[in-house]
């Protein structure tokens, strides 16, 4: 039989944000009373599968609370926008304009209508996605990520780079990675094995935001 799903869930995009976000729960030792899923359409991981399948989610007979976490990617308004949208076409109103820097949480009065939470990468104020937020847990004093920051310039100087700019943060934390004690390990590992700061100050904010949403 396949597994029943916890009444509180949390919604992301990709695996890199489920392991990232359970390497945190697991070093703020939060207890288990949620899922993190990822959103997937015939295998299809990212922001579009996730948005079409919000509003069945959202209808779900045992949900009582989704979380929703979202790179905000090149434009911070219209991935709010696009997410707002579906949540109105659910029902949902009292929707700020612009998402709250601390994370939205939401108790709507209808009560067939869970309890909804949005997170957008980095910390709902700027532009970017999962590896910013993952790259501002490396620790301050770290030399490395000058080094590897000072790299990425060089060769994109010299044209030499063949990743867009778009994914330069996704670059950055790799090649970081790549150069610690154990090269290459994951992101959500490298939270747990404590390589990367979860006492970042988003980290923190990260996650107050979950305590919130989901009562811990």
């Amino acid at each position: 039989m396949p597994k029943q799903s916890k009444p509180q869930q949390l919604l992301v995009e990709g695996k890199n944000d489920q392991h990232v976000i359970w390497g945190l729960c697991q070093q703020y030792q939060l207890p288990e009373l949620f899922d993190v899923a990822v959103a997937s359409e015939k295998s299809t991981e990212g922001i579009e599968a996730l948005l079409s399948g919000l509003p069945a989610k959202l209808k779900e007979a045992n949900l009582q609370t989704l979380g929703i976490v979202v790179d905000a990617d090149d434009d911070l308004a219209a991935r709010w926008q696009s997410l707002t949208d579906k949540l109105r076409e659910s029902g949902y109103q009292d929707i700020p304009p612009i998402p709250p820097p601390e994370g939205w949480v939401y108790q709507p009065n209808d009560p067939y209508l869970p309890r909804v939470g949005v997170w957008i990468m980095p910390n709902n104020q700027l532009p970017g996605m999962l590896e910013d937020f993952v790259a501002a847990l490396i620790p301050a004093d770290d030399a490395l990520k000058a080094k590897a920051e000072a790299i990425l310039t060089e060769i994109e100087q010299e044209e030499l780079n063949r990743y867009t700019l778009t994914h330069r943060p996704k670059v950055l934390i790799h090649t970081w990675l790549a150069w610690q004690k154990k090269p290459g390990m994951p992101m959500g590992q490298a939270i747990t094995a404590r390589v990367l700061d979860d006492g970042s100050e988003i980290a923190i904010a990260f996650v107050e935001w979950l305590k919130r949403l989901f009562n811990l």
